[in-house]
């Protein structure tokens, strides 16, 4: 166990959609910051004791959260991913829920928005709304607080992006091109939906991009001089269930399908039901999406 501590190779500090799995682990001392930081991130959902554990190697899915959450409220999801990950074919997927979606709340027997599952159930109630939805089983959740997410940015040195919009929004201009952003302008490219021609098909494919980036920025980390600055931004900003054992076992069996992640969205038709603007998905749309990801996760269709 000693032997494990002081000497983990070739770790870094790797962002696994969200996630920024521990890494650099090359001294008790450093191993120790780390266990105290994602001790303070970690919380388990009701049900974790109950469940069978994934094993080593076998496939498994995260959802991301970025909640947007405010003085005296709970707070709604402003992006929901879920991420599956492969690593016997070495293959990734990332699948964004328009936060609009109509889904049948189970805690209120009644159909509503996406994200609204969070604002009635917490990470509890998103994570079985997910579940139903899409037919897969979700292994783990890693919940962001949105405005916090800057720090994340920021810590892992920025983001470089391919911005095809030129918009300006809360006073901060993108122009169109390469850009290389830091934390407070990644916030607003994760954002922006209005002059989006595609709506929030064009903003999800953009906080897919920004994962994607923070996943390279944190694998090109060459050495840990600012590990306490990560650790800090991820301890304010992060709740999971993933236990610290668990990312360095992703980190270790699950980083080579992150190299080839492919990404799905869930088209459907925006409709008003009952007064209320809702992202209606066909059956047969969801059902194609869900045997994707059931194909992803070995499971049968």
């Amino acid at each position: 166990m000693r032997k494990r501590k002081l000497k983990i190779k070739n770790t870094v500090l790797f962002v696994l959609a969200l996630l920024i799995t521990v890494g650099g682990l090359v001294s008790y001392g450093v191993y120790r910051n780390v266990a105290k930081s994602i001790s303070n991130m970690y919380e388990p959902l009701h049900r974790d004791s109950e469940q069978k554990k994934a094993a080593p190697h076998d496939p498994i899915s995260i959802l991301l959260l970025g909640i947007d959450e405010r003085p005296g409220d709970n707070g709604r999801p402003d992006s929901m991913i879920v991420m599956t990950v492969n690593p016997e074919t070495k293959k990734a997927t990332m699948t964004s829920i328009p936060r609009d979606t109509r889904v049948f709340i189970r805690s209120k027997n009644t159909f509503s928005k996406m994200n609204s599952a969070y604002t009635y159930g917490g990470i509890e109630g998103t994570v079985q709304t997910v579940e139903q939805f899409l037919d897969i089983p979700i292994n783990y959740y890693i919940k962001v607080n949105m405005d916090g997410f800057k720090d994340i940015v920021d810590a892992v040195g920025g983001v470089t992006v391919n911005n095809r919009i030129d918009f300006t929004l809360e006073g901060v201009h993108l122009s169109k091109g390469k850009l290389h952003l830091d934390g407070k302008t990644a916030l607003t490219y994760a954002r922006m939906r209005k002059d989006d021609p595609r709506g929030d098909f064009g903003r999800q494919q953009r906080q897919r991009e920004i994962i994607n980036q923070i996943i390279h920025e944190g694998a090109q980390l060459k050495s840990l001089t600012n590990y306490q600055e990560i650790l800090t931004a991820l301890e304010k900003n992060i709740k999971t269930n993933l236990t610290l054992d668990k990312m360095i076992d992703i980190q270790s069996s699950y980083k080579e399908a992150a190299k080839d992640i492919k990404q799905f969205e869930i088209e459907g038709e925006d409709k008003k039901i009952d007064g209320l603007w809702f992202h209606v998905v066909t059956d047969e749309k969801r059902k194609e999406i869900s045997k994707k990801l059931r194909r992803q996760l070995n499971l049968k269709s």
